[in-house]
């Protein structure tokens, strides 16, 4: 890939709080190595399109059929880039996040999907701390002994790898999602997680659910697709 294009592709669900900030970082942070910016509109009831559609450059996609697989495969299906980044709507693109991405895909033909961890800008020192072990000492070991992993909101993919997919698979509500994009992803090529490629996104669901059942959920999840290919999961709650 000598010349990719990236588009950034941000699905969303009544995030009106959070959507504006997620926008400004974007554009300031990653939009002169962005083809285009697309945030799907998922069947908001609230300010989130307007908030989007104020910012210049962002085309914002209604998308009426609820379900994050869903936003996300229109967001396939509306992109133009080589390479389709997804982010949430609650993260905040650090610098350089962008430059990552064309860096690992120019250097590496065989990558498929580019993927890293999250860190939380707001949730107390002590949930950052076990959260950095979480990764660290669980996340990357599991990684090095699968060949796989992804989470939802930060990861860029191929184009050519989601049309050899067929896509995403729009039956998955919520939870195992991101790993079963990685691990259909690995057929078709190279699955990179990467410690320090990292994007800072709201602890909202750490705080409300609680971090350890958090990082169960997730655990039996993971698990559960790698063994299965089928998520433990089948209902989630929004936390807004």
């Amino acid at each position: 890939m000598r010349n990719p294009t990236v588009s950034l592709v941000i699905c969303a669900y009544n995030e009106e709080k959070y959507i504006g900030a997620c926008l400004d970082y974007a554009i300031k942070n990653g939009k002169r190595n962005l083809c285009e910016i697309i945030v799907i509109d998922n069947a908001s009831t609230d300010r989130t399109e307007e908030i989007a559609s104020a910012r210049k450059g962002v085309r914002v996609v209604r998308e009426e059929k609820k379900g994050l697989t869903r936003a996300r495969q229109r967001g396939y299906e509306e992109a133009k880039g080589r390479i389709i980044a997804f982010t949430d709507a609650d993260t905040l693109m650090p610098p350089n996040w962008t430059e990552t991405i064309l860096d690992e895909f120019k250097k590496d033909t065989e990558l498929a999907v580019l993927s890293g961890p999250y860190v939380y800008y707001d949730v107390p020192k002590r949930d950052q701390f076990l959260v950095r072990l979480y990764w660290y000492l669980l996340a990357m070991p599991v990684y090095w002994l699968v060949g796989y992993m992804a989470i939802g909101g930060n990861f860029a993919i191929k184009k050519t790898v989601l049309e050899k997919m067929n896509g995403f698979d729009t039956t998955i509500e919520f939870y195992g999602e991101d790993t079963d994009i990685a691990r259909r992803a690995s057929a078709f090529g190279r699955s990179k997680f990467k410690p320090d490629f990292i994007i800072y996104t709201s602890g909202r669901r750490l705080e409300n659910t609680g971090i350890f059942s958090v990082a169960f959920t997730y655990v039996v999840n993971f698990l559960s697709e790698v063994l299965f290919h089928k998520p433990a999961s089948k209902d989630y709650r929004d936390i807004r």
